[in-house]
């Protein structure tokens, strides 16, 4: 088995087996040559995974990564460990989809108590040789023994004090050899350069399962199984001195997406100096000012990676005494709007064609940009400024670690995330925060490069502000001026903080966004709906692109004092008598819905489900109601005989299981009154909106159908409905069935005679065939589920194709089967989703339908569903 590969031997298209940073390494030794990247050898993914099943390196990789070694030293003419000019290395992480900051790195790999005087020597550069012993062994420190990184810190802190200098770049070289043997005190440093290697390797796999590790992929939907390779390189230095240093550049602006190189660098620095946070580099734009010939260079090499890439890239740099080199390149992880940018100006500019172009969005992403700002005309106090890292608006209470933030989230409350900076074990906080505030760290930090993955805004590099979390406050100019549970608002689109209660306004699409949507109309075939019962959100809907209404839910028309008290008198009627008067009631209020949500979608579909819930949901509680009555007849009230009266049909209405009880289908079945009272508010809506110049399409929907004869029964009803109030079936209406049973689906064949229409209800779908209840798994059962990789992410959040999408396959072959221009829906949560969207593409549906705010999403995926299927 070949466990490892030559940075010679790779490419591109060997990412699933190099990871992302070996192939691309690979790659750009290609494109731009050896003396530009340096040489190195990638472990592979698949030894990642050989470990992680026996913890125990696989046969033959000792002796493969040695034979790389050696080529290695041969081609650099060192030796690792020689103590008279050594070889150093570096040892990162590459899984095949970029995880920043969450897997582990070690750099300056082969220095020992010997090889560090040779260094010196060699380089005539006592300084820089001690920098990168005490960097190896601080890193070495933390990332393979696990030493909290703190202690490391405290001790650099104190020297600074003692020599009475603020940055670590003053710090001379005896104060960089007191350090390294203060760190080495802290634990047993192993000299041997090969155990050295061996210990940092086991370490990146070890990384690969680590707790922040497993956190961002469950939140990114990447498989555990995949592992994650390790790339060792030759070190070249960016801490040698005034003309070296380290850096990160974007051929594109990756906020805005604007056509013009940005980035950040720190002179005299390693690039974990640019990417931790810990120090505030400087803009890419002044790299000109320092060094002109290797800003040229660089500028010149962004754009050969981007033609040959064809998508905007994100690199690392290093400049060694005025020579560039190009440590890594990837496809940047940017927000939407500047995917959105690329995509329109990489057309405009004959780079890429469309449909390539839409393929560089991730679509589920696009929801960022509906995120709210802070209004154009809106004035506030600006606490503080510092860089706009991640776009949108928010505001909430103000935590300051990751754990407070979490809890927050599970109770409901916003929050912004503090840190002065922050490091990996921090992404849970990240993704339960609605904003990300740090006093360090630029656009290419890890706190931006996260922020912008998730779409959450942030604000970075607020350098006037002393972000405490231990004392739990922000301090400005040495002045407290926020506390934890402060309401504070950021604005990641100008860089902007303040603690006024800001106003957040509703964005609106951007030019570039619409041309996007453009052509993922042209391209789809999927048609798009929305699920939306207010005419508000009908309006909204058909605003962000809704071809009609996939799911209209009648049971929210319920809600309201005068509404409920209707629905709750018919529901406890003893005679028709009382039951049709509140009906009298509530037709009318129906009808009025109707009327208004028809109109916002005049001339498109409506998809209108009959009430679905049990009854009792709109009663009020048993306890509830068995305390009034005690309380009443200790008063001796006459509210006794009514409340008894309620107390026995609540208790006649109580169910054990009551979502597989008396709803849907059952409930029209066994009390009509209240099907044929929506059924009659539905067509008189229907001809109103008709009567006003409107054309409108209205469609039934049945929902928890089992039985073919439970659908005849319902259609049968409606019909002669529409016969009486003079609407005809077909012309002017049409009745299907929500498909949300496993029978249904197994039987849609005869369902279908009776159906004009179906709709695939996958929320409950899933429910009823994983035999799990959403509310529970997701409380209780999801997270343990994927921890033992039961499965990786949650069925109700992407479709369980192998199983509930099988029966949604079956259920569409056996409904066209008996009607062959039976139309088909999807209306659950998975509608949305653009992993289940693709599924659906390729399983002859002809819609989905998902809430208003995921209508561009899904109009996007479905366009790229599309491409991948023509492909």
């Amino acid at each position: 088995m070949k466990w490892v590969y030559d940075f010679s031997e790779g490419s591109k298209e060997m990412r699933d087996l190099l990871g992302g940073k070996g192939a691309n390494v690979a790659e750009m030794t290609r494109i731009l040559g050896p003396e530009r990247v340096p040489a190195g050898f990638t472990i592979t993914t698949e030894a990642c995974v050989a470990y992680m099943d026996g913890e125990e390196f696989p046969a033959g990789l000792d002796d493969q990564v040695a034979a790389a070694l050696a080529r290695l030293e041969e081609l650099a003419g060192k030796r690792l460990g020689d103590p008279d000019d050594p070889l150093l290395v570096s040892v990162r992480s590459g899984a095949r989809e970029s995880m920043p900051g969450m897997l582990d790195t070690v750099l300056n790999l082969g220095l020992n108590d010997a090889s560090v005087e040779g260094l010196a020597a060699r380089t005539g550069n006592e300084r820089f040789a001690w920098d990168s012993y005490r960097r190896f062994v601080q890193m070495y420190g933390n990332v393979v023994l696990g030493i909290e990184g703190k202690r490391f810190e405290d001790l650099i802190a104190a020297e600074k004090r003692e020599r009475g200098v603020r940055e670590d770049t003053e710090l001379g070289a005896d104060s960089l050899r007191a350090l390294t043997a203060g760190f080495k005190e802290l634990y047993d440093f192993p000299a041997d350069p090969v155990d050295q290697l061996r210990r940092a390797i086991r370490a990146v796999f070890n990384s690969w399962t680590g707790d922040r590790a497993v956190t961002y992929r469950r939140i990114n939907r990447i498989p555990d199984t995949w592992g994650t390779a390790v790339n060792v390189q030759q070190m070249v230095f960016g801490n040698k001195g005034d003309t070296s240093g380290s850096g990160v550049a974007f051929s594109r602006d990756e906020v805005t997406g604007e056509p013009a190189p940005s980035g950040d660098f720190l002179p005299n620095a390693q690039g974990e100096d640019v990417v931790s946070g810990v120090r505030t580099p400087r803009d890419i734009r002044e790299l000109a000012d320092w060094q002109p010939e290797v800003h040229a260079q660089l500028m010149d090499i962004l754009r050969t990676l981007e033609r040959h890439y064809g998508d905007m890239q994100d690199t690392e740099f290093t400049v060694e005494e005025g020579r560039l080199y190009m440590l890594q390149t990837r496809n940047a992880k940017r927000p939407a709007q500047a995917a959105v940018r690329f995509a329109v100006d990489a057309v405009d500019e004959g780079l890429l064609d469309r449909s390539t172009a839409l393929m560089t969005i991730d679509a589920a992403a696009l929801d960022a940009l509906l995120h709210p700002t802070f209004g154009r005309e809106i004035t506030y106090e600006v606490l503080a400024t510092g860089v706009a890292a991640s776009p949108g608006a928010a505001k909430g209470e103000l935590v300051f670690s990751a754990a407070v933030a979490i809890e927050a989230a599970a109770e409901g409350r916003d929050v912004i995330l503090a840190r002065p900076f922050t490091e990996a074990d921090d992404v849970a906080g990240f993704h339960a925060a609605v904003g990300i505030l740090t006093s360090e760290g630029g656009k290419a930090s890890h706190a931006a490069l996260v922020a912008r993955g998730m779409g959450v805004p942030a604000v970075t590099g607020a350098a006037s502000l002393e972000i405490d979390p231990e004392a739990g406050e922000i301090r400005l100019a040495g002045e407290v001026v926020l506390r934890a549970g402060d309401r504070v608002a950021i604005d990641g689109s100008a860089g902007a903080i303040t603690a006024n209660d800001v106003p957040l306004v509703e964005p609106e699409m951007s030019e570039a966004f619409e041309t996007v949507l453009g052509w993922a109309d042209e391209l789809r075939t999927l048609g798009v709906r929305t699920n939306a019962d207010t005419p508000v959100d009908a309006a909204k809907a058909r605003e962000f692109g809704a071809e009609g209404i996939g799911l209209c839910r009648t049971e929210h028309m319920f809600f309201g004092a005068e509404r409920n008290e209707a629905i709750v008198a018919v529901i406890l009627a003893d005679t028709d008598e009382e039951r049709q008067a509140g009906l009298r009631k509530l037709l009318p209020l129906q009808q009025g819905d109707f009327e208004e949500i028809f109109a916002a979608m005049a001339g498109l579909p409506v998809t209108v489900r009959l009430l679905d819930p049990p009854l009792h949901e709109f009663l009020p509680s048993l306890p509830d109601v068995e305390e009034r009555l005690r309380e009443a007849e200790e008063a001796k009230s006459a509210d006794v005989e009514t409340l008894e009266h309620d107390l026995a049909r609540i208790r006649v209405l109580q169910e054990v299981n009551p979502m597989l009880g008396t709803r849907g289908v059952r409930l029209g079945i066994l009390f009509p009154a209240i099907y044929e009272m929506q059924v009659e508010a539905i067509f008189a809506a229907l001809k109103a909106t008709r009567d006003s110049g409107l054309e409108v399409s209205a469609e039934i929907m049945v929902p928890l159908v089992d039985y073919r004869r439970e659908l005849e029964i319902l259609r049968e009803q409606i019909v002669a409905i529409g016969e009486r109030v003079g609407v005809e079936r077909g012309r002017d209406y049409t009745v299907g069935t929500m498909i949300e049973l496993p029978r249904a689906c197994l039987r849609a064949d005869e369902i279908a005679e009776e159906a004009d229409f179906f709709s695939f209800g996958t929320n409950d779908l899933t429910q009823t065939a994983l035999g799990f209840s959403r509310d529970d798994i997701e409380g209780r059962i999801l997270g343990r589920y994927i921890d033992v990789k039961v499965f990786d992410r949650s069925p109700f959040e992407t479709l369980d194709t192998p199983g509930v999408g099988q029966l949604v396959r079956m259920g569409a072959w056996l409904g066209r089967k008996t009607k062959p221009d039976l139309k088909l829906g999807v209306c659950g949560e998975h509608g949305g989703d653009p992993d289940s969207i693709d599924f659906f593409h390729n399983s002859g549906i002809d819609y989905v339908s998902c809430s208003p705010y995921r209508v561009p999403v899904a109009r996007v995926a479905a366009a790229q569903a599309a491409i991948r299927a023509g492909a």
